[in-house]
């Protein structure tokens, strides 16, 4: 009896927690996590686009016989080619990445290749971690991705040095994406830390870039590191809102759905305030720059626009129930409408300065026009 009493009272907990469930995740669009954050410059956001064909050269065997280019091409010199490091030469211990020396931009870039769902190395790089299995500077790490990062460091550490020696007029800049994202901002701090085996550089020379970002490391580090390591996320992507210890990320590429019920039910029923007062919390590494190009119950892709800061709360924390969540991963997508956005800012400029060159026109012919008149009733 006492049973059957209890029923309907654990139908309206439950029908309640779903509707909570619903109302924080299903009307929780991607706009929402930087509806606060400011315009980027168009300055800052310049190389986005670049580093990002940059990244998908390194999925081609032979630069100079490219199989998978864009329409608008890499945009590398085969001859500043430094050097490419297959799986093979890294041995599975780090993604492939290229060297490449851009004199056009006065720009030292290494470049590392996402993940291939065809390597069992990519999976052990990223399983290779557990919740605070490892410090790094006051702060916590991922693992595995140190580890990569510490094996590029230590195979390319004398070529770096000569090149930012040779020189020393360029920037340094690490770029990656999924997968390589978390190595290439890892790498970074490693740099960082370790400025004396690159002959002492700069580090206001030193910069990384990390698109689709994984999330690697904790909150302390990601703000105080913001100064060299920047993060771009395109609209939905489920990656850098991944709040897991990157455990159960490669689930996420097989079984998406299932993951997204399961942490957004997870999300709701533990208290926001305790997971983020987790020092060991992992997070989108360094300043954040979200691309948001589609608006919530509306059809079709708008001009994009690219906001950016270094939050400390709101990095990024709830997935967003989309259907985009996996194609705003690709970095082909991610690259299409950095352009985008890029080439909107420059096209707001070019029509703002018309109007401010109309606007000075104007005021010349009146200005004339007064002087004429003063002449005339002066003589």
């Amino acid at each position: 009896m006492s049973i059957l009493c209890g029923c309907p009272l654990l139908e309206c907990v439950y029908c309640l927690a779903c509707s909570r469930w619903i109302w924080k995740r299903c009307l929780h669009t991607a706009g929402h996590d930087s509806e606060t954050w400011g315009p980027a410059a168009a300055e800052e956001f310049e190389s986005v686009p670049r580093l990002c064909r940059y990244i998908l050269a390194v999925y081609e065997d032979d630069i100079r016989h490219p199989l998978w280019e864009p329409p608008e091409g890499y945009g590398i010199n085969p001859d500043w080619l430094i050097l490419r490091k297959t799986y093979e030469d890294t041995q599975g211990r780090a993604p492939p990445y290229i060297l490449y020396l851009d004199h056009a931009h006065a720009d030292i870039v290494l470049a590392i290749r996402g993940l291939n769902l065809a390597k069992e190395s990519d999976y052990a790089v990223l399983l290779d971690n557990k919740l605070g299995k490892r410090k790094f500077d006051g702060g916590y790490v991922h693992n595995g991705l140190l580890k990569a990062a510490g094996c590029v460091l230590e195979a390319e550490c004398d070529i770096l040095k000569d090149l930012v020696e040779k020189y020393p007029n360029y920037t340094l800049t690490f770029a990656g994406h999924s997968l390589g994202s978390g190595v290439a901002a890892l790498l970074t701090l490693v740099v960082v830390q370790n400025l004396h085996k690159l002959g002492n550089i700069d580090r206001r020379r030193v910069r990384c870039y990390a698109i689709a970002p994984a999330r690697c490391m904790s909150l302390n580090l990601a703000v105080r590191y913001a100064d060299v390591i920047n993060s771009v996320v395109l609209q939905d992507d489920f990656l850098p809102r991944t709040a897991t210890p990157l455990e159960d990320i490669f689930k996420s590429l097989f079984c998406l759905p299932c993951l997204l019920c399961l942490r957004c039910m997870k999300d709701t029923c533990i208290p926001e305030e305790k997971m983020l007062k987790d020092p060991r919390r992992l997070y989108a590494p360094g300043r954040l720059y979200h691309i948001v190009e589609r608006r919530p119950f509306r059809l079709g892709r708008f001009p994009p626009v690219v906001r950016t800061a270094v939050p400390v709360d709101g990095r990024f924390e709830h997935i967003v129930l989309s259907c985009n969540a996996t194609s705003d991963h690709a970095i082909i997508w991610i690259e299409r409408e950095a352009q985008r956005a890029l080439n909107t800012v420059y096209s707001r400029r070019r029509r703002r300065g018309g109007e401010e060159e109309k606007i000075c026109r104007m005021f010349d012919f009146f200005q004339v026009i007064i002087l004429v008149i003063r002449r005339i009733f002066g003589s």
